[in-house]
Formats: structure tokens, C-alpha cells, sequence
């Protein structure tokens, strides 16, 4: 399950501009449209993985937060590019 979330977040993410965000409950309801809400603690479980491998970022209020301090609502973007 958890490839086909790393599966369900790059396309979503390959849909939007660089520096953009997605939210986890568009991922969820890609994967189960009816029951969307149970998948989320899964999907949680991989973005911090992908995130703790540089993969991903967390944002929490428009800024990138480490995943041990991401609560409530957030959203997931590529990193950036470094300048």
C-alpha cells in the first residue's frame, strides 16, 4: 500500500507548479473516495517517511516544518531548489 501512496503523491505533485502544495486528503480520496478519512493516518506514515528522506516537505501555516512538530492541518510540496 504504501508505493502506491509514494505512487498517488508524485502524480498529484507532478500536476501542480514548483512550490506548490497538495493537501494528504487529496491523496486519500484518490485512494478510497468513500472512505477517504481512514486512509489518512497510512498516508501520514509515508509523507513523514518520504519527508525524513528528503523526498517531500511538510508545511504547516505555508512554512516547512519538521514531522515530529507538524499538528493539526498541513500540506506536502517537493523541496525546493536550492538557489
Amino acid at each position: 500500500m504504501s508505493q502506491l501512496i509514494e505512487e498517488t503523491i508524485a502524480a498529484l505533485l507532478s500536476q501542480v507548479r514548483e512550490g506548490e502544495s497538495i493537501s494528504p486528503n487529496d491523496v486519500a480520496k484518490l485512494l478510497n473516495p468513500e472512505g477517504w478519512r481512514r486512509e489518512l493516518p497510512k498516508i501520514r506514515a509515508v509523507i513523514v517517511g518520504m519527508t525524513r528522506q528528503g523526498r517531500l516537505e511538510m508545511l504547516r501555516k505555508g512554512r516547512a516544518t519538521e514531522p515530529e512538530e507538524v499538528r493539526g492541518i498541513y500540506r506536502i510540496r517537493k523541496p525546493l531548489a536550492e538557489e
